[in-house]
């Protein structure tokens, strides 16, 4: 029995909320880094299988100009392993990263991931291929670090090259880009604002739509600590959309749909999926 399905009785026999249920959408951290290799194929295969809304995914870029899907701007282990300690990807041509192994070592973080032996780093041509196996949407973040320029190109070039990429593919309407640095979303928005924005946070305390304002941006994403009942209707009373991360757990999953929240990002997307089918949520 899953997870979800033996939780399911209890949650479903607390009095019902004030507030008609609403659908929330998923979101596959890292694709789905609780069963398979974080931002690789094999992730992004197995929650699109399992009928993931948008596919969460972080995007680097490679010395020949590449744009790669890796949360950190260093390989290094267990994530990725290779023939050094750590490297700098954007130091790396896509031949040098693709000598590295991102699938063989699982994360001791998660139990519950299946290591693949031989999975190499993907690059977002290869993602964005998947197109054609669903609906679902993609949430790119571009990996940007104002304290550390070395590590990718300028905010309007990464942009530039992200935009490139989503035009040949025909993209822009399944398209959310989102960042921790807001200057790769204002010039998204000088560039093609009919791409959808969204403002990471980690910490900011402020109200959703100042934080929204700041970034140009039509969607929060925070660290799901942060969320409260009245900071999502204050959200949702200026037009955006909230989209908390990274909330894995039954407990979490109650207060962010309590809290009506419009989407959650998981490392377990399956798992969430049949919580919130459990709820009719879905």
């Amino acid at each position: 029995m899953s997870l979800a399905a033996s939780l399911a009785p209890a949650f479903q026999s607390e009095s019902p909320q004030s507030e008609a249920p609403h659908k929330i959408l998923v979101h596959g951290h890292r694709g789905a880094r609780a069963r398979r290799p974080e931002n690789t194929i094999p992730a992004f295969e197995y929650a699109i299988q399992h009928g993931v809304d948008a596919l969460e995914m972080d995007m680097a870029v490679t010395k020949d100009n590449v744009i790669v899907i890796s949360h950190d701007p260093v390989l290094h282990p267990p994530v990725c392993s290779g023939p050094q300690p750590s490297a700098v990807i954007h130091e790396l041509t896509l031949a040098q990263v693709r000598a590295w192994d991102c699938g063989a070592v699982q994360n001791p973080r998660f139990p519950t991931q299946q290591p693949i032996p031989g999975t190499r780093m993907p690059t977002l041509d290869d993602v964005f291929r998947l197109a054609s196996q669903g609906t679902f949407d993609y949430n790119i973040e571009t990996k940007s670090f104002p304290d550390k320029p070395q590590f990718t190109p300028s905010p309007e070039e990464f942009v530039g090259l992200v935009l490139e990429k989503v035009r040949e593919y025909h993209l822009e309407k399944r398209i959310i880009l989102q960042s921790f640095d807001f200057r790769t979303l204002r010039a998204m928005k000088r560039l093609a604002p009919e791409i959808r924005l969204s403002a990471l946070t980690e910490s900011d305390p402020r109200d959703f739509p100042a934080i929204a304002n700041e970034a140009e941006a039509d969607i929060v994403s925070p660290d799901y600590h942060l969320v409260t009942p009245e900071k999502v209707a204050a959200a949702h009373a200026a037009g955006l959309e909230v989209v908390p991360w990274t909330a894995d757990t039954p407990a979490d999953w109650d207060r962010l749909i309590a809290a009506r929240v419009d989407a959650i990002i998981t490392d377990d997307p399956a798992e969430l999926i049949a919580y919130l089918k459990s709820k009719r949520l879905r």
